[in-house]
């Protein structure tokens, strides 16, 4: 199946990114979201990244006109319906992508193939709340989205082989690095990431160093460019916590139980760069 059309739900940091990419790939996109002051944003993130790549003169100012004008923003599913494959890119909460994916089914056209940015949920679970599962897969990018090279490719049990071969077709053709994983919680990056971070907040805790020793520990001990509370930060230490949770629930194992300074920290809104707060003031 050749992507032409691409939707995408989700004006945020991983959608306006996966909107970014796929028009400067050539595909005309489709990104909505449930306001206009979000799509104001998103529409406003990937102009700036733009300028951003323009200064690395990795892009000209007319590459950047074309770029926008292959993006379409709307506050209306319906503006999805005619796309050849969709990408949900919203808030990692399974109740959320389970009434977009009911709504998806609903609202594009029965032979489009309906992808979920998931991170750690169950692709199989969100697949089945359609009528169309086995056109749905886990197509999962990495942040920042025009950086980042993997994509995770992810089959529910009910995705056909022409689905997935489309989505990995896709992928390649983003000039993205796609490893298939298999539909278990975390996937790959995650299921090792995650709880590494998690680690690192216990750390924290436990009084074994400041934020400042823990992340300049890992960044110089073993060569990661990011310290874990520095990423967790970037991340967003609300998706650090559900993604811990879809751990801990889906595989009951007690090493994946979230950190209670981690719990403590998304109650008192410290969020990370997000909201100015996280383990480090921003």
């Amino acid at each position: 199946m050749q992507i032409q059309k691409l939707g995408v739900v989700g004006a945020g940091q991983m959608g306006n990114g996966i909107a970014q990419v796929a028009a400067a790939t050539g595909l005309h996109v489709v990104m909505t979201d449930i306001s206009e002051t979000a799509i104001g944003k998103g529409m406003a993130t990937i102009a700036s990244s733009c300028d951003r790549l323009i200064k690395k003169e990795k892009l000209s100012e007319a590459q950047k006109s074309e770029l926008l004008g292959r993006i379409r923003a709307s506050t209306d599913t319906k503006a999805l319906a005619d796309c050849d494959m969709v990408v949900e890119a919203a808030t990692e909460n399974v109740e959320l992508k389970l009434k977009i994916f009911k709504d998806l089914d609903v609202a594009v056209r029965k032979d489009a193939i309906l992808c979920t940015n998931t991170s750690s949920i169950s692709v199989t679970k969100i697949a089945a709340a359609t009528a169309r599962p086995e056109k749905v897969a886990g197509m999962h990018f990495m942040n920042p989205v025009p950086l980042m090279q993997l994509v995770e490719g992810i089959r529910g049990l009910q995705t056909a082989d022409e689905t997935f071969a489309a989505v990995r077709g896709l992928a390649e053709k983003m000039g993205k690095t796609f490893i298939e994983g298999r539909d278990m919680p975390g996937f790959i990056v995650n299921r090792v990431l995650m709880p590494m971070i998690n680690e690192a907040v216990y750390a924290l805790y436990e009084g074994i160093a400041d934020p400042k020793g823990i992340d300049e520990a890992m960044k110089l001990g073993t060569n990661q460019p990011m310290g874990p509370l520095t990423l967790a930060d970037f991340v967003g230490l609300d998706t650090c916590l559900a993604i811990m949770n879809v751990l801990h629930e889906g595989l009951g194992d007690s090493k994946y139980r979230a950190c209670p300074l981690l719990v403590k920290y998304v109650e008192a809104g410290w969020l990370g760069r997000k909201t100015g707060r996280g383990f480090y003031k921003y």
